[in-house]
């Protein structure tokens, strides 16, 4: 399993790597998956459970009572109660969503994919998702596991991450151009 390793990083990594490890040795990967799915969406859509998951005002216990309430409450498997338990008890759930963004990583090598990062200035539809994976794929020639995430600061447009490469069609970088290209007119 060393190859997966080499794929995440840190503590987020090294979480997401024991969580992934527990989860093909108990073909519970689709589960594992479906709930961290759920548990991503939670941290973006409620203030309050990313304030519990965040916040170091909060003890371990109480974190855990927290996390184990929205997991009964999402139908969580035991897999991924025990996993926010652990992290919760080590006073690393701060680092929750990376470990969700490593895990589907790992899953993502797995499966054969390449993983890509978009991020645009509001949340893409699904149909734009659908059509942007048809895209990269005829790119690469691989399937392609998206991560979208938003950020109102881009104004308009994207930015995909793909391995290494990175295209930057975002209204807020055009912007930054043409302000530094109108600075060499003057």
């Amino acid at each position: 399993m060393a190859s997966h390793k080499s794929i995440v990083s840190g503590i987020s990594g090294r979480y997401a790597v024991a969580l992934f490890e527990l989860a093909l040795e108990s073909k519970a990967l689709e589960a594992v998956e479906t709930d961290l799915a759920k548990l991503d969406a939670l941290l973006g859509e409620s203030e309050e459970f990313k304030t519990l998951v965040t916040s170091p005002l909060f003890s371990s216990e109480e974190q855990e009572k927290g996390t184990q309430a929205v997991a009964k409450a999402a139908e969580l498997s035991d897999l991924t109660c025990k996993f926010l338990g652990v992290l919760a008890a080590n006073r690393r759930l701060n680092t929750l969503k990376s470990s969700i963004a490593d895990y589907f990583k790992l899953l993502s090598f797995q499966r054969g994919e390449v993983s890509a990062s978009v991020v645009s200035a509001k949340k893409l539809t699904k149909k734009q998702l659908e059509d942007l994976t048809k895209t990269l794929k005829s790119a690469v020639g691989r399937d392609v596991a998206i991560t979208a995430d938003v950020d109102e600061s881009l104004l308009g447009g994207l930015t995909v991450k793909l391995g290494s490469q990175m295209v930057d069609s975002s209204l807020k970088t055009k912007l930054d151009n043409l302000a530094i290209a109108m600075k060499g007119v003057q």
